[in-house]
């Protein structure tokens, strides 16, 4: 942890993220699901939440004006923000000079697409991601990074409210589906708290939500590339068709129904059940069965 004293960063507040968007002539886009931050009391409880700390490299993805850096600036070791868009990359470390001067060298901004970065272009090895992820492709971030970044074992992201809850959703639930089980084979996910439309801008057409995601300590199964891609190509083809047994779902995946059978019932696993009743062990045991 650094050693010199910390003042507290001045926080983005309304006037500011206008004036900020203002002198960059930025204008949040739906194309790049834009929406700033503009409450200091919403970014400490995001900060809070996460339960990051002085020992902790935080991986930020969008940080956009800055609201939530400067926030992380306050309790993080370091802070590695990734931004795609570079008028708000290149803006973002004045931001930290200006507002939070006494810990600006903490933050490192790299300039890059947050869906197709690796290890190699992320500078040390980041602990925690926290973000308001973009939210035409917070899903998609989310588990890209998980399988990329192994060293990151927590995070705490804010999404739309409806992906928070599929997110977070249980076996049996309705709402329980792809982005469930592929969240649950990194990690234990809960919700984590609810944010109010008020707090951006713009003010977005939809509620928000907090999601936890706890990488496993001891994982209960194999984490490198090649096993997490068979794994998750039975889980695509389990939902593909989603009111279809999982003896038909998987026909084209094991060759026949026949063979989805044999397959499922080598898993411990009923054909006739759905998709949406089985949890990511389930899969990954038939990921694991023989062809």
């Amino acid at each position: 942890m650094s050693e010199h004293v910390r003042e507290p960063a001045a926080l983005l507040g309304p006037a500011e993220v206008r004036s900020l968007a203002a002198e960059l002539d930025v204008r949040p886009t739906k194309q790049l699901g834009q929406n700033f931050v503009h409450d200091a009391n919403t970014v400490r409880r995001i900060v809070a939440s996460a339960g990051v700390g002085g020992a902790d490299t935080v991986l930020e993805v969008g940080p956009g004006l800055g609201s939530l850096t400067l926030a992380l600036l306050d309790v993080a070791d370091a802070v590695i923000a990734v931004e795609i868009d570079p008028k708000l990359a290149a803006r973002l470390p004045q931001t930290a000079a200006e507002r939070a001067p006494s810990h600006a060298d903490q933050l490192t901004v790299v300039e890059f697409d947050a869906l197709r970065v690796t290890a190699a272009d992320i500078p040390g090895d980041p602990s925690a991601l926290v973000a308001n992820l973009p939210y035409n492709v917070a899903v998609p971030v989310l588990l890209h990074l998980f399988s990329q970044l192994p060293t990151l074992r927590t995070a705490l992201v804010m999404v739309q409210a409806e992906v928070a809850d599929r997110l977070a959703a249980d076996p049996g639930s309705k709402i329980y589906g792809i982005p469930s089980v592929k969240a649950n084979f990194f990690g234990t996910v809960k919700r984590a708290g609810s944010v109010g439309r008020s707090v951006f801008w713009p003010v977005p057409k939809v509620e928000s939500g907090l999601v936890r995601i706890d990488r496993y300590a001891e994982p209960p199964w194999p984490m490198d590339d090649e096993h997490r891609r068979r794994v998750f190509a039975v889980v695509d083809a389990a939902f593909a068709q989603r009111r279809k047994t999982l003896r038909a779902a998987l026909a084209g995946w094991a060759g026949s129904p026949v063979e989805a059978e044999r397959r499922l019932r080598e898993a411990d696993i009923d054909p006739s059940a759905r998709g949406e009743t089985i949890d990511a062990a389930a899969f990954v045991r038939l990921a694991g069965t023989r062809a």
